[in-house]
Formats: structure tokens, C-alpha cells, sequence
């Protein structure tokens, strides 16, 4: 009989995916945003996403062994409902509130699931709901898809799960230990997420954007140290200035932040708008210096002795897309590889705690070495889609895909790539991509004012041949994902400058043929015309708006920009009046 395991998250706040196992193989794993159009999904149940992995895999809820939810009740014995009552004293209701009700939150979570899982037909009589600690499933999506066979530190930070906001601990065998947890309000992803906020963004989606925005700044402008510490093994969050509820919020036209009115006394008015100006970028850069010090004091203090004795770490959690940090830690000598789950935020959790279900039931789950887990499309939807658009395309079926595009791009065209299955996770990796030919002054700026319509200082990154890499970046080290970022060696600063950032670093993907042939292929073609295996690739997406996943959502995207070229398989879509030897 096979094993078969449906994992189910973000039934409360944000994020909500599914993911299918079936003995030990990923089939299928997709976020809800990508199919109901409202990007992070707030307060949505994984329906859509659970509908597809189900179809995915030609199965039915009756076929289901277990449903696997990334949230578990936390015992009263346990430190952690104490520690919050403790940390929030300030808020009485709510520190009685964790002593007495403090798994009113599973509750819900799995009644939530429940009522999602009757939509879908399951019979609730005979299907088992497994529920699995929030950070034991971002640990099992970085451990058990890491592939890693030796003795492995994982490490997950993030803003908070139940309680817990930070983990340490090793696999081995297949078997997760804990070391240590961290609770709220001490949690440096709450930092992060709070500062954030008070540099304009929004939280849980504006996080990159520091990280983008502090190259910028010089971190040594502003002491930061204030916000938080580190020492004997305990992390502080300084809850006078951030990760604060209640009354000690700040509040501005009725929303109230994750900061205090003190910050805004310290540090002055919270930004507002898209310009990374002074002393923001200064903030940015101290904020981003502080995460990194004290992220890896932590895992010296905890993991240090087990990465000197193996050299292999996994890292989830949302602070785990931090590339800047990762490129850090794999810096480090003791470090042979470090291995990020590429849906390292709340999504990832649904294959953590489904994979953690199956390894616990005695099946171990594959290497998660490809994201293309989602909804694929024919050339026959594709051309049914462009008959139903009231816009009414132009297209023409092509048969030298990768040679056509590449000289589209090498002509300094920006283009919509929609090929094979969807991404898993939040970076386009050549499913859903806007792709560029990085070697043509100005397409990155194009892109940004034109498609994207995005802050002109976030970064735009490469993807490339893995011949490639070894020539144009400093360290060599599986990139499969875009979860670290690379020194860029002199000489290929010039040839590609549109893919490197203002610190000198390209956050890259590194392409073997065997999981994407396709995209593999028109690297090779740019290589041909342009002597660079490289292309400038971004998500398919506008500002604000999930990536896009049906060929629907693409040509909607297509005409709500100034992209001229879409390729969706092998229909190539041209707006009327498009210049060159491509006029329709």
C-alpha cells in the first residue's frame, strides 16, 4: 500500500499551501495566492492549492492516509506558554490569555482544516489529521529535503510559529533533536519584520527589500545593538522599541505597527514612499549587520561543534531567504554545504510537516532538487486561453523556442516566460520568469519603471549555465534555488552588469539541464549570440501581485504592462506594432 500524505498550512494568517507525498515523492506542492490572485493569501484556506495536488497526482481524498498541518498544541509544562505570559507581562489579557486558552490558536487551525477538508470531500470519520510543532516542520522541510545522509546541524529562524520563533538542533538518521528554542516575543524575525515595517514596507513581503535596500546604507552610521542581544545562550529582544502588541504599539491612521512610538522617538519618522534615501538606508544597513551578527553568534553557540564535526547545515524559516546572511555562513570554513529549503517561509511548511509525517511512518522522503511542483499547461490551453482573452492575441506556434527568444532578448527585449510546471516557493526559477539579456545597458531599469513598476534599487538576479558559474562567481557551491548570493569576479562585472547589485554580489541560480531543458537551452543559445551563459531573470509578476501561474494570469499581466513578447510553451504572443522580424 502506498503512503500517501497531504500536508496543509497556512490555515491561520498567511501563506496557506498544500503539498502531496506519496512513499517519500514530492508529486506536488503549490501556494493558494497562485490561484486565488492575493498575493500571501491572508486568511484563506490551502483549498485551491490541496484541489490541484490531489488532480496532480490523479487521486482522490479517499486515497489520503494522513493530513499533515505545520501547528500543534504546546503543553502548559512546556516553557514556552510561561515564557510569553512572563515576556508580555505588560499586556495582562494576554499573558493570562497563554496561560489559560494557550492552544486556542491550534484550535481554530485545525477546525479550519477540517472545514476545508469537508469542501474537498474528505470524510473526516476516516481521515487522520497529524498535527506537527510549526518549527519541526520548517526543520523537516530543510533536513529531510536536503538529501544530506551524514549527521546535519539545521537551524530555522523566523517570526513565530505557536510560540517558538527560533530552532536548533541536528538529524540524524532521519530523526530531528532539539537543542534549544527561542520564544516571543524574542525573535530576531520579528526584529527584522518590525523594522520593516517602520522602513516603509509591508511585513512577511517587504523583508527582501531591506536586504535590497541596505548595500546602500553604511551600517556603521547607526548602533543598533540597543535592539537586541545575545549572551549565555539567550537571544533579548529589546520589546521597548520592537516586537511589542497592545498599547506599546505605534499606531498611524488606525493601523497599529509591530514598533513602538520610542523607536520612532530614537530613530524619527517611519519612511514613507519609494525612495531609499538617508538615513533609511543607513537603517537598513544596521538592521541587516545586526540579523547577520547575531544569526551567526547563535549558530556558533548551538550548531558550532556539530558543523565542525560534519559540515553540513539546513536552514528554514522565513530568515532563511536572507541571501546575504547565507552568504555568510558559507563563507565559513567549518561550512562544506549549506542546504536553504527554497520555500523557506510559512508555504515550505506543508512539505516540512508532510515529510516529517512520512519519515516518522518509516518511509523517507527523495531530495527536493527541482521547485517545478506546480500547475503545467498544453499548447491547446494555451491557445484556448488566447481565444478567450478580451484582448484578443496575436500568436503564432514557434518550433526553435530557445533560439527565437534568445534573439529577441540579445536585441534588448525584456520577455515573458511561461514554461513546464509552476515554482514552488517565492523566486522565479524559469517557470514563470521576465527574462532579460543581462549584457544590454538599461534592461534591468526598463524592466523595473516599464513591468514591474518596483523600487528602482532592488536587485534583478541571474540565472545561469552551471559551466558558467565556476568562471563568474567566487565561491563554488550548489545554487539550484537563488538562496545565496556570490561575490561576482572582476571581469564579469562589465559583461553582465544589468544581473550585479551595488555591493558587488549576484544572487544566482545555477542550472543543471536535467530538471529544466528547456531553460537550460536558451542559456546556451544567449552563450552562442552573446558569449555569456546568463540571463537576467525576475518573476512574472507586476508590484503587489502573486506570480502568475495560469496562461489566463499571464496574459493578464502581459497586457497590464509594457512587455511586447510572451512565450507560453511553444505560442509565441506579440503586441500589435512589435518592431523586427517578429511582426505578426
Amino acid at each position: 500500500m502506498a503512503l500517501t500524505i497531504l500536508g496543509l498550512s497556512g490555515a491561520l494568517s498567511h501563506d496557506p499551501s498544500a503539498a502531496l507525498y506519496i512513499d517519500g515523492k514530492l508529486i506536488a506542492a503549490v501556494e493558494e495566492e497562485r490561484f486565488v490572485r492575493d498575493k500571501h493569501a491572508k486568511n484563506r484556506m490551502p483549498y485551491e492549492s490541496a484541489k490541484f495536488c490531489l488532480a496532480q497526482a490523479g487521486i482522490e481524498p479517499a486515497d489520503v492516509d494522513v493530513v499533515a498541518i505545520p501547528f500543534a498544541p504546546i503543553s502548559l509544562f512546556d516553557k514556552a506558554r510561561w515564557h510569553y505570559a512572563k515576556r508580555y507581562a505588560y499586556a495582562p489579557d494576554r499573558a493570562l490569555d497563554a496561560i489559560l486558552f494557550g492552544n486556542r490558536r491550534y484550535k481554530r487551525y485545525r477546525q479550519r482544516i477540517q472545514w476545508c477538508l469537508q469542501q474537498l470531500g474528505f470524510d473526516l470519520k476516516k481521515v487522520k489529521i497529524e498535527a506537527v510543532e510549526h518549527h519541526l516542520a520548517h526543520a523537516s522541510s530543510a533536513y529531510h529535503c536536503s538529501g544530506f545522509t551524514e549527521k546535519t546541524a539545521i537551524m530555522g529562524i523566523d517570526g513565530k510559529g505557536e510560540y517558538a520563533t527560533t530552532f536548533f538542533g541536528w538529524g540524524e538518521n532521519g530523526k530531528i533533536h532539539k537543542i534549544k528554542e527561542f520564544y516571543d516575543p524574542d525573535s530576531l524575525g520579528g526584529l527584522y519584520g518590525a523594522l520593516t515595517e517602520y522602513l516603509g514596507f509591508e511585513m512577511l513581503d517587504g523583508e527582501f527589500k531591506v536586504m535590497g535596500m541596505a548595500p546602500y546604507g553604511d551600517a556603521s552610521q547607526y548602533d543598533f545593538s540597543r535592539l537586541a542581544t545575545f549572551e549565555k545562550g539567550e537571544l533579548v529582544i529589546n520589546t521597548d522599541y520592537a516586537n511589542v502588541i497592545g498599547f506599546r504599539r505605534y499606531k498611524e491612521k488606525g493601523k497599529g505597527y509591530y514598533f513602538s512610538p520610542k523607536l520612532i522617538e530614537w530613530l524619527g519618522p517611519k519612511r514613507e514612499g519609494d525612495i531609499a534615501d538617508d538615513p533609511y538606508i543607513h537603517y537598513a544597513a544596521s538592521m541587516q549587520a545586526l540579523f547577520e551578527q547575531l544569526a551567526l553568534e547563535m549558530m556558533d553557540y548551538y550548531l558550532g561543534d556539530i558543523i565542525k564535526q560534519t559540515g553540513k547545515l539546513a536552514f528554514a524559516g522565513g530568515c532563511a531567504l536572507n541571501v546575504k546572511l547565507n552568504q555568510k555562513i558559507i563563507a565559513r570554513p567549518e561550512v562544506k554545504e549549506l542546504f536553504v529549503q527554497p520555500a523557506s517561509g510559512d508555504a515550505g511548511t506543508a512539505v516540512g510537516a508532510a515529510a516529517y509525517v512520512s519519515v516518522k511512518r518509516g518511509v523517507p522522503v527523495e531530495k527536493m532538487e527541482h521547485v517545478y511542483l506546480g500547475p503545467s499547461y498544453s499548447n491547446e490551453d494555451i491557445v484556448a486561453a488566447c481565444a478567450r482573452h478580451p484582448n484578443a492575441p496575436k500568436w503564432q506556434k514557434i518550433a526553435d523556442v530557445p533560439e527565437r527568444i534568445a534573439r529577441i532578448m540579445v536585441d534588448g527585449n525584456p520577455v515573458a516566460w511561461f514554461q513546464g510546471r509552476l515554482e514552488f516557493g517565492p523566486r522565479a526559477l524559469g517557470g514563470r520568469s521576465i527574462i532579460g539579456c543581462p549584457s544590454v545597458p538599461g534592461v534591468a531599469d526598463r524592466i523595473n519603471e516599464q513591468i514591474k513598476f518596483r523600487e528602482r534599487w532592488r536587485p534583478f538576479c541571474p540565472s545561469m549555465l552551471d559551466t558558467v558559474a565556476p568562471q563568474m562567481l567566487s565561491v563554488d557551491h550548489p545554487s539550484p534555488f537563488m538562496t545565496f548570493t556570490f561575490e561576482v569576479n572582476e571581469g564579469w562585472k562589465e559583461r553582465v552588469p544589468e544581473v550585479v547589485h551595488e555591493d558587488g554580489t549576484a544572487r544566482a541560480q545555477v542550472l543543471e539541464r536535467r530538471h529544466n531543458p528547456r531553460w537550460y537551452d536558451l542559456m546556451v543559445e544567449l552563450e552562442k549570440l552573446t558569449g555569456n551563459g546568463v540571463a537576467l531573470n525576475t518573476s512574472l509578476n507586476r508590484r503587489g501581485e502573486p506570480m502568475v501561474c495560469s496562461p489566463t494570469d499571464a496574459l493578464d499581466m502581459f497586457y497590464g504592462s509594457d512587455l511586447r513578447y510572451l512565450i507560453m510553451e511553444d505560442i509565441l504572443v506579440m503586441k500589435e506594432g512589435t518592431d523586427g522580424d517578429e511582426r505578426i
